[in-house]
């Protein structure tokens, strides 16, 4: 498949990890002919999804992707982080299950003299976030160049301009999981934003403020299909749809990602908002469908990848040491 055609001709935009492409994430290259910005450098994988740890398949491929974040992460200036969940930042453990990171390489290795542009670590933000930004604050943040708050706040850079938006919730408004800050990257007459975890959006006010910013190309962090009658009621993920449907309308190239794709019959459940699209002439697409490669749902195919490609024996006795203090990167 070859890369879709691109509204943008000054924003060069690149996808590097994402549900899509086979891992938790939505870190995002964005070049411009004054600044490279790395959005959301994190990444990980589902501890356990339909009572399995992760396939081998899924290990290869986060260490894989987590070379790419690190190759960005060498050409960018400037690192956003919208959120303090682990797929959106990269944390300062040793851990081979959920992250892929050593103790202090990983996150050195992206942050080190980086102007980091962060979400406020303790305005609007829930307890669970409030702590980890604490820890990201004292450990793979050190390492950085500077460090802004940007929520609500406009960075200039040459003809660039990086325009952040106020929180918004994660999700439904005063919702449990805390707030994002949205980033809008202008040049001259284009605008990419960079809509992470807004799930859908499920929240109107969020969906409003992404209509008024008049994006070229978006990418949003879809509705969550995989927790319904869970954690998230059905009249939500519809409202997240309704939503879905007015933005595509507008918007000439949307890539929908993250939450969305953790379910295997994602597309089936958004073919009125691709209806939708349509009629607009506009293009609605996963980040690998932009970049020309074939959606890989290793998550959401995670019984069948166990089928399909029976793990090693020397696999097999490492998940059985998954219940020690201490766990052992594992044999892939």
């Amino acid at each position: 498949m070859n890369r879709q055609t691109t509204p943008l001709k000054q924003i060069h935009v690149t996808p590097l990890a994402s549900e899509s492409l086979g891992v938790r994430s939505m870190c995002t290259l964005a070049q411009t002919f004054d600044v490279t910005v790395l959005l959301d450098a994190g990444i990980s994988i589902c501890p356990w999804r339909f009572n399995l740890p992760p396939h081998p398949i899924e290990f290869q491929t986060i260490q894989a992707l987590r070379e790419k974040i690190a190759e960005a992460a060498a050409k960018a200036q400037i690192i956003t982080l919208s959120h303090y969940h682990y797929d959106h930042h990269t944390p300062s453990f040793e851990d081979w299950i959920v992250n892929w990171t050593t103790q202090t390489e990983t996150a050195r290795q992206i942050y080190q003299d980086k102007t980091l542009l962060i979400k406020n670590s303790k305005e609007n933000i829930n307890i669970s976030q409030r702590e980890r930004a604490g820890v990201f604050l004292k450990t793979g943040a050190k390492h950085a160049k500077t460090i802004q708050e940007a929520d609500g706040k406009t960075f200039t850079y040459g003809n660039t301009k990086l325009c952040f938006s106020k929180a918004v919730a994660h999700g439904e408004d005063n919702s449990a999981m805390g707030y994002v800050i949205m980033v809008t990257i202008e040049y001259e007459n284009e605008r990419f934003m960079f809509a992470p975890d807004v799930q859908g959006p499920m929240s109107n006010h969020t969906q409003q403020l992404i209509l008024e910013t008049q994006p070229t190309l978006l990418m949003l962090g879809g509705p969550p299909f995989y927790l319904a009658g869970f954690r998230v009621n059905e009249a939500s993920l519809q409202n997240a749809i309704n939503n879905l449907k007015s933005i595509v309308e507008t918007v000439p190239l949307t890539i929908l990602e993250h939450h969305t794709l953790r379910d295997e019959f994602f597309k089936q459940k958004l073919d009125p908002v691709k209806e939708h699209a349509n009629q607009a002439g506009h293009d609605f697409l996963s980040a690998a469908e932009f970049i020309g490669k074939e959606n890989r749902l290793l998550e959401a195919n995670r019984k069948n990848l166990y089928k399909t490609f029976p793990p090693s024996k020397e696999f097999q006795l490492w998940i059985k040491t998954l219940n020690s203090k201490t766990i052992q990167k594992p044999p892939i």
